[in-house]
């Protein structure tokens, strides 16, 4: 996908932020959409379907964490990938982001040239995905690829785009014993730093909505990676 066909929402009640990120990305020959707060985000979403967001946590009207929350519930826009630039950096803040489905967590303030190449890493993996499209059936589990769906005893579950490149990469090789840094390196990309207990955050997840018994009975998912 060429940068002129690549969409990034800004999202941020702070005029000058928006215009300052948006003019550093907007140079690199994106196209860029703002809005100011989080019901703007899920409409400007819904209308301009865009690739990458890039949301602050606290906004008027709705905050980034509930905005995402329910970008993530929208059929249309669930492979978009979502990033909060946010000054809270604290780690419960992180964790509470990647619960509401957040795929990376960006500190402010953060310098331009950074931020570029924080979003040029984001979207390569738009790349790897396009690449890499078998679907695989597990333990019973039905995981498409292309559509990322999961059919699991005749009803589908919606996944986050992490969570469920996660699961699609633990599924892929059932048995396997996996490396926090493969992990970290495949599904996030070595270029965005995240911590070990981000793998933890996805796991639990992954083990709510799954649910405890059925996910043991995919040989070695989610129990055989090294600590």
């Amino acid at each position: 996908m060429k940068k002129k066909d690549i969409k990034i929402l800004l999202v941020d009640d702070e005029q000058d932020i928006l215009e300052i990120v948006g003019y550093n990305l907007s140079q690199e020959g994106y196209k860029i959409v703002t809005a100011a707060n989080g019901k703007e985000a899920i409409a400007m979403a819904k209308k301009e379907r865009p690739q990458l967001i890039i949301m602050d946590v606290m906004m008027p009207e709705m905050d980034g964490m509930e905005a995402c929350e329910n970008i993530r519930k929208i059929p249309e826009l669930s492979n978009v990938i979502i990033t909060f630039l946010t000054a809270r950096s604290e780690d419960y803040s992180q964790v509470a982001g990647f619960d509401a489905g957040a795929d990376d967590y960006i500190a402010k303030p953060i310098k331009p040239k950074l931020l570029v190449s924080k979003v040029k890493a984001l979207l390569r993996r738009l790349k790897d995905e396009t690449s890499s499209s078998e679907n695989l059936n597990v333990g019973g589990i039905e995981i498409n690829r292309e559509e990322y769906k999961i059919i699991m005893e005749g009803r589908e579950v919606v996944l986050p785009r992490k969570e469920f490149e996660l699961f699609y990469l633990l599924a892929s090789k059932p048995g396997k014993v996996f490396k926090r840094e493969e992990i970290l390196d495949k599904v996030w990309g070595n270029e965005v730093i995240v911590g070990g207990r981000t793998i933890d955050v996805h796991i639990r997840k992954l083990r709510e909505k799954i649910g405890e018994d059925l996910f043991k009975t995919i040989k070695g998912v989610g129990y055989k990676f090294e600590v």
